[in-house]
């Protein structure tokens, strides 16, 4: 049992699954700000537009509702896009390009084979190498 504690703990420790948890949390708390926004802000603009006529009425009100959510939705894609572009942009200037590492090898000018940078003398053809 108390191997199975440390393995899920080890497991709910790692940076995925903490991110995850975070992204949720603000994900809610943003989609309250985007509800109120198209609450306060849209749905009084949309219900102000001229009436349909002669028992269009009735479908002023869903027309509204799905207006406002339609409205949510691309509010809170485009964020959260602007966010994930901002913050892997961010996470690629902290990247530094790694210089390329020394070779270890060169090639043997008389047999053409593949042999360690520091040798003197070919273990193939046994020639000598100058550098």
């Amino acid at each position: 049992m108390k191997k199975l504690l440390k393995e899920f703990k080890d497991f709910a420790m790692k940076g995925n699954v903490l991110d995850l948890a975070v992204a949720v949390v603000l994900g809610a708390a943003f989609n309250k700000v985007v509800t109120a926004v198209v609450e306060i802000f849209l749905n009084p603009i949309i219900e102000s537009l001229p009436k349909i006529e002669d028992g269009g009425s009735a479908w002023t009100a869903p027309l509204i509702s799905f207006a406002a959510v339609v409205v949510e939705f691309l509010l809170t894609a485009l964020v959260l896009f602007i966010i994930v572009k901002a913050a892997n942009k961010a996470k690629n200037l902290k990247k530094k390009e790694e210089a390329p590492a020394e070779p270890t090898t060169k090639v043997c000018p008389f047999c053409q084979s593949e042999i360690s940078i520091k040798a003197t003398r070919c273990p193939n053809c046994t020639s000598e190498l100058k550098d």
